[in-house]
């Protein structure tokens, strides 16, 4: 079993003092660098828009070739994505105005507005891990006594949101492409939202209509909705494993620490190399929680100077797949169940 700390209510002191010290690690390594900040501007956008012109080239011609080349194209739209995450936080540069004008940029190509998607985001920061606050940038997750008290119906729509087929092959995507577009169904109220959506989809419209004029709107499609659909379902499989494993934490509002369940409630995503780099690192995501403001390009220094956190929470690929059978939070085994895992009677 992989090591990590015990639960709040059974948390001695050390050990807490042990989560302050890691914290006052991970505190080394906030703050921008310039120079890694652009290397991986250039290094992400100049080969995502090469490989998008071959496949504009390959379209209607070798469109095996065209959704061959989609796969890379999504993992840099993922990496983009991370870059405009970073922002969001004000991680990415250190002045503010840069932030906001590169984390705006990079939605036109990752289709989540960024100042509602940047609002969410620090609401899910700042609740991660608390039962009474879920529901704002969560994988929707209920306990077993929450599930016990379900309709068939309820029970039936949960099963189904939590299926993997589901939720990667076209929740996540559809909420990428479809809810995104509109002000509604956020955790924000629409009169808040809606700013941040019409200005994407404004410029949505004026980076994408010239396109469909030049090469066609089935064309447009034929590139666009493989590589979309790729990168969503991958990064919201990256968002699931960063808190759906089994020994991740949950608490009542009362036992929960920020600090405590910024590390218990996430996962340490050991992945291979080009992995890391096409995903920004952000399977490092226990040393992210602990610290939003440390850039992506700075995590992986971080965790090699610390051999604990390299420790807490390790998921490997092989074991991350595993994850999909988890369900439900049991509050008395102070851990994440399959459905296997119920009684027989419910």
């Amino acid at each position: 079993m992989r090591e990590r700390l015990s639960t709040p209510e059974a948390m001695p002191e050390t050990q807490k003092q042990r989560v302050r010290r890691l914290a006052a690690h991970c505190q080394k390594y906030r703050g921008s660098v310039p120079r890694l900040a652009v290397q991986q501007l250039l290094t992400t956008l100049v080969p995502f828009v090469l490989i998008i012109g071959v496949m504009f080239a390959t379209v209607e011609h070798a469109y095996w070739l065209t959704l061959l080349l989609a796969v890379p194209a999504a993992g840099l739209l993922v990496r983009a994505f991370i870059i405009q995450h970073d922002c969001g936080h004000g991680s990415f540069f250190a002045s503010r105005s840069l932030n906001d004008f590169v984390g705006r940029s990079m939605s036109l190509l990752t289709l989540a507005p960024y100042g509602l998607w940047r609002r969410e985001h620090a609401q899910h920061h700042a609740t991660s891990g608390n039962l009474d606050r879920r529901g704002v940038g969560d994988i929707e997750t209920i306990t077993v006594a929450e599930y016990q008290k379900l309709s068939t119906f309820g029970k039936l729509h949960y099963k189904l949101y939590r299926n993997p087929l589901f939720l990667f092959g076209l929740g996540v995507p559809a909420y990428f492409v479809i809810i995104q577009r509109l002000p509604w169904l956020h955790s924000l109220p629409p009169r808040d939202a809606w700013k941040s959506v019409l200005a994407l989809n404004v410029g949505l419209f004026a980076l994408y209509a010239p396109l469909c004029y030049i090469f066609g709107v089935a064309n447009v499609l034929w590139v666009g909705l493989p590589v979309l659909h790729i990168a969503a379902a991958t990064g919201g499989w990256l968002f699931f494993i960063q808190h759906q494993f089994e020994e991740t934490t949950w608490e009542k509002a009362e036992g929960w620490d920020f600090q405590v369940a910024a590390l218990l409630g996430s996962s340490y995503y050991d992945l291979p190399k080009v992995l890391n780099w096409f995903t920004g690192n952000i399977g490092l995501h226990h040393i992210h929680h602990l610290n939003s403001m440390i850039p992506n390009y700075r995590l992986m220094a971080c965790l090699e100077s610390s051999p604990e956190l390299k420790s807490i929470n390790r998921l490997t690929l092989r074991e991350s797949l595993r994850c999909t059978r988890l369900k439900l939070w049991d509050e008395d085994r102070h851990r994440l169940i399959g459905f296997d895992e119920l009684p027989a009677a419910i």
